[in-house]
């Protein structure tokens, strides 16, 4: 059997520029062909990312903290948006939520929904109290107080200025926000809303209309 016979030294040369060419070509054009690989890999990576958009809603939640038994103001919230299958099933729009008054703390953050709101029935959490909303004519004295505060309700008839203790052991359960009248004028005094006994609700709405009513401090408990 014949030997391989070694190749001449023009087949080499030959062979050697053969090689140089492709190398040459990428060389003098590796910057654009490295451009085109990344912008390739990068369309590639947009469209294995981009998935069709959720539908997303509007839900308003608190911009702070915001305590149990106060009258919401615009301050207090803020909107955000979430996809809809994350979003509470009861979500007011910001505008119906202002100067509603909160049943229970909220977070900051958290979602504002109707089951952390005070409506009629809800402002007596005690057992077998009422609430019984009353306007205290000095607003400063009003502003001492806070939710949870345990007090007695003192009134001074106008005519003779003769002082009663109306009811005793009663609790702060909301301090609504001040509101303007029908007529543009800031209502005087300052509604405070108060759980008491069923027993004591009409003398201290009788008092609330016809004396002035002040306050007596007893204790402080933690807002519920």
């Amino acid at each position: 059997m014949p030997l391989a016979t070694p190749p001449t030294t023009a087949a080499r040369s030959r062979g050697a520029t053969l090689t140089r060419g492709p190398r040459r070509v990428f060389a003098r054009h590796r910057r654009a062909l490295g451009a085109m690989l990344l912008g390739v890999a990068v369309l590639a990576c947009v469209q294995a990312f981009a998935a069709p958009g959720r539908p997303t809603t509007q839900v308003v939640v608190a911009a702070r903290p915001v305590a149990a038994g106060v009258s919401l103001t615009a301050a207090d919230l803020t909107t955000v948006t979430l996809p809809v299958e994350a979003a509470p099933p009861s979500s007011p729009a910001l505008d119906d939520l202002v100067g509603r008054a909160t049943a229970s703390p909220i977070g900051e953050g958290e979602a504002v929904t109707e089951t952390r709101l005070s409506s009629a029935t809800t402002f007596a959490t005690g057992s077998g109290e009422v609430a019984v909303p009353v306007r205290l004519p000095d607003p400063a004295m009003a502003a001492l107080l806070r939710v949870g505060d345990v007090v007695d309700l003192v009134a001074t008839a106008a005519e003779d200025g003769t002082t009663t203790t109306v009811a005793r052991n009663v609790r702060v359960s909301a301090l609504p926000q001040p509101v303007d009248d029908p007529g543009g004028e800031l209502v005087s005094g300052r509604l405070v809303v108060f759980a008491a006994d069923p027993g004591d609700a009409l003398d201290i709405a009788r008092a609330g209309a016809q004396d002035f009513l002040t306050i007596a401090f007893r204790s402080s408990v933690a807002a519920r």
